[in-house]
């Protein structure tokens, strides 16, 4: 079972590292060295508004340790990368003297169209949203500030060189749990997904058969760019709903679209929610 797993290094990276190493189904990983996990307010706020910006970024770090626990790290052999060289031939020596039979990604910056194609196995890329519903970044915060939390999910795609755009091979949704903030629901699901995906992909690995394609997105969605977010898109957050997006939609109070979700690798992808 050769699996290479290429990460960032946020607590929810390395439970999923954890998780696959634990069903003996990884021979290397690539980490790369992400930015700060509580970053530094940018200059010109309100006094107001760089406190709710403090606060959203303290309870993300809150819910990681509450859920993910600061695991130790997995003792698979590891190259420690930084965003300069993800791409370079250290890290393409690395994956060829591993021979993986499959290259899985998630949270890690984009990797480059050279590098895939020096690497005689697929690369399929865990995303943190449903797709194409929610592509790009910040996916696990949009669907609440959009008054959907029901939308938040995962999606195990094809690698290819349009953002979050490959063949969809697994979707998750979210257990909505009453007294959840956004954090919390982002959290949840990646756990979901990660403790079910290793018992998707241990039979996958165990045949000698060809790995499954995916199923092509049937339209484009929508693409979450960094600069669609703003601090104050905190405002709605956590003044005007105090945090409480998921029981506003438990009461009632809010009706949304479900979750439609696709999995060519599970036969029963029912929504969590």
């Amino acid at each position: 079972m050769s699996i290479v797993v290429i990460t960032g290094d946020h607590p929810r990276h390395i439970y999923l590292v954890n998780r696959l190493a634990e069903a003996d189904l990884l021979s290397g990983w690539v980490c790369e060295r992400r930015e700060p996990f509580l970053p530094t307010p940018p200059d010109g706020l309100s006094n107001r508004l760089e406190m709710l910006f403090q606060l959203h970024f303290r309870r993300r770090d809150e819910a990681e340790e509450r859920f993910f626990n600061r695991e130790p790290l997995p003792n698979v052999p590891r190259l420690d990368v930084s965003l300069n060289n993800l791409n370079s031939l250290e890290t393409q020596n690395f994956l060829q003297d591993r021979a993986p039979r499959l290259v899985l990604s998630y949270g890690c910056h984009k990797l480059s169209a050279s590098l895939m194609k020096e690497i005689s196995a697929p690369f399929w890329n865990t995303h943190g949203g449903l797709s194409p519903q929610y592509r790009g970044v910040a996916t696990h915060f949009w669907p609440s500030f959009l008054l959907e939390p029901q939308m938040t999910g995962m999606t195990l795609h094809e690698t290819t060189p349009n953002l979050d755009a490959g063949g969809i091979l697994h979707q998750t949704s979210v257990e909505l749990v009453r007294g959840d903030g956004l954090h919390d629901v982002a959290a949840r699901c990646v756990k979901t997904y990660a403790d079910k995906l290793p018992k998707l992909l241990v039979p996958l690995m165990a045949n000698d058969v060809p790995l499954p394609q995916g199923q092509i997105q049937k339209n484009a969605g929508k693409l979450w760019l960094a600069s669609d977010w703003r601090p104050e898109h905190l405002f709605s957050i956590y003044e005007h709903w105090q945090d409480r997006i998921v029981d506003a939609l438990l009461a009632g109070d809010l009706i949304g679209r479900s979750p439609m979700l696709t999995s060519v690798i599970d036969p029963d992808p029912v929504s969590e929610s």
